[in-house]
């Protein structure tokens, strides 16, 4: 028996796991708001008042990488996961797509920002530029703690059944989907947006990153740098162009990536890398 195929084969994570990263992901997050939303005084009462800082919110936030790291976990085991995690390092890539994640997302709020009469850049806050490095540097472990779940195992699986463009598609109204109980959750920043538009954008950015994901054979660390740009608390408010500015972006380079984006060979299908 060849022994390296053997274990490759063992921990492969299956495509019927999606279904459980799936149900896992959206279990904790919409459990935990629904008890916000549901018995909003209980739950206050019982574990304080839902927050930036609260422990249920990095919880709720990094559901997609808690269950992520379950299923490999699962079907890899404590090698599987260093595999897993190894996507950290694969930080090769064409220079078009570091200057997509360096240069054109920040113009794409500035622009934004322009065409409705804003700033370039966020004011600084009342407690100054410490305040903002460190809001910055705190965003860094939100949205991008995500992508170990959205790309490491739900963009790879997807890949062995359809093409990229519509992995993407499929990813990005999952993602748009699963932030739809914070839109009624008080005092968050989604009670005052429109669920329909946030949803559009959730899609064109997981069209957007995929060429990105592929391009960097699996990596995790584009991913992660490219959803932390969209965050980044210096980038001005651009609603609603922002949304329109991101869709003929993708557009563009979805069509001048029409090979490998509309055909499912060569893209990345394994969640766990082969060991090498």
């Amino acid at each position: 028996m060849d022994l390296t195929t053997s274990n490759t084969r063992t921990r492969r994570v299956p495509s019927l796991a999606l279904i459980g990263f799936y149900a896992l992901t959206f279990g904790i997050t919409w459990g935990i708001v629904a008890m916000y939303i549901l018995a909003p005084d209980w739950a206050t009462a019982r574990f304080g008042e839902i927050s930036g800082s609260h422990p249920f919110f990095f919880i709720a936030t990094w559901a997609p990488c808690i269950s992520a790291v379950t299923l490999v976990l699962l079907f890899g085991g404590v090698s599987g996961l260093k595999s897993f995690l190894s996507r950290l390092t694969l930080w090769r890539v064409p220079l078009p797509w570091m200057l997509l994640i360096a240069l054109g997302l920040p113009a794409v709020y500035m622009i934004g920002s322009l065409l409705k009469g804003g700033p370039l850049l966020t004011p600084l806050p009342p407690k100054g530029l410490g305040a903002m490095v460190s809001l910055t540097f705190m965003m860094l472990f939100l949205g991008p703690i995500e992508e170990f779940g959205w790309r490491g195992v739900a963009q790879p699986i997807l890949q062995r059944h359809v093409a990229p463009l519509f992995a993407g598609m499929i990813i990005g109204t999952v993602w748009g989907i699963w932030h739809l109980p914070a839109f009624f959750l008080a005092n968050t920043v989604f009670a005052t947006w429109n669920f329909l538009p946030f949803l559009i954008g959730n899609i064109t950015l997981a069209v957007l990153v995929t060429p990105l994901f592929n391009a960097s054979r699996g990596s995790l660390l584009w991913p992660m740098l490219f959803h932390w740009q969209l965050i980044l608390p210096i980038w001005p408010d651009a609603q609603p162009y922002d949304t329109w500015l991101y869709l003929a972006l993708t557009v563009v380079v979805v069509w001048l990536n029409r090979n490998t984006m509309l055909r499912r060979a060569g893209a990345v299908t394994e969640v766990i890398p082969a060991a090498s």
